[in-house]
């Protein structure tokens, strides 16, 4: 059976509607949060193009504009299907702001419960490293990448070794302090901000790093590099060759 859907998230931030309104309406802001590499066209029928990293170009039209209050974009395929997210911002005193976001949608397929639940979840990941970004590094834009691995056998296992190559055992919970060091790479040390079955992400004082469960298996990376001496181009790389070494 079809399934159609209205996910709400809010947030008090101690950050500027514009701010706020740079992270969620420019390309360079969501890029450093979200995945893959995004071009806004600043107006209303205007398109957000997100090259996700993997091939696939999301194609979306901008359906409300109106800046510092409410950005709206919406993408539609085959038999209804439909995928739609809205922005509201709401400034308050001394410049700060609640965000408030809405993700609705029509998903047609047979295999629409496994796509919900894992829009479900990647959501919550995005959401929260949003919101790390506009409370942690407001106003800065990152070099991000996206690196997919290979297929796996079962996400458990998966699961278990990412937990285990960051230094970290089960249950893993918000706040919990991390330590490792990838090759090729100076020490990784931070905080885990958020976390649920699907996907794990990692806060430092220049980065925020993502683990995510991809839809139909396998696991991917989504990292924003805060620093401005980073070799983006070498660190993708290091970051390709430890997920590939990873025994799943």
């Amino acid at each position: 059976m079809p399934r159609e859907f209205e996910i709400h998230r809010e947030a008090e931030l101690g950050t500027a509607p514009e701010q706020v309104w740079e992270a969620i309406a420019t390309g360079p802001g969501v890029d450093s949060w979200f995945v893959g590499r995004s071009h806004v066209e600043p107006a209303e029928g205007g398109a957000v193009r997100t090259d996700m990293g993997n091939g696939h170009v999301q194609e979306s039209v901008v359906t409300a504009w109106n800046p510092l209050k409410q950005f709206a974009y919406r993408s539609d395929g085959e038999n209804g299907r439909f995928v739609a997210f809205e922005y509201l911002i709401e400034g308050r005193g001394r410049g700060s702001t609640v965000l408030r976001t809405v993700a609705s949608g029509f998903l047609p397929g047979d295999d629409w419960e496994a796509e919900y639940d894992a829009m479900t979840k990647g959501g919550e990941m995005y959401f929260r490293t949003l919101v790390e970004r506009l409370t942690h590094f407001p106003g800065r834009a990152a070099s991000s990448f996206t690196v997919f691995g290979p297929p796996v056998a079962g996400w458990e296992r998966t699961r278990a070794a990412l937990v285990g190559a960051l230094g970290l055992s089960d249950p893993v919970t918000e706040g919990d302090r991390v330590r490792f060091t990838p090759d090729g790479l100076a020490p990784v040390e931070g905080v885990v901000y958020a976390v649920n079955p699907d996907t794990l992400g990692v806060r430092t004082g220049d980065a925020m790093y993502r683990f995510l469960r991809a839809f139909r298996g396998g696991l991917m990376i989504g990292h924003h590099i805060f620093s401005d001496g980073a070799d983006i181009e070498e660190t993708e790389r290091a970051w390709r060759a430890w997920l590939t070494r990873l025994p799943v």
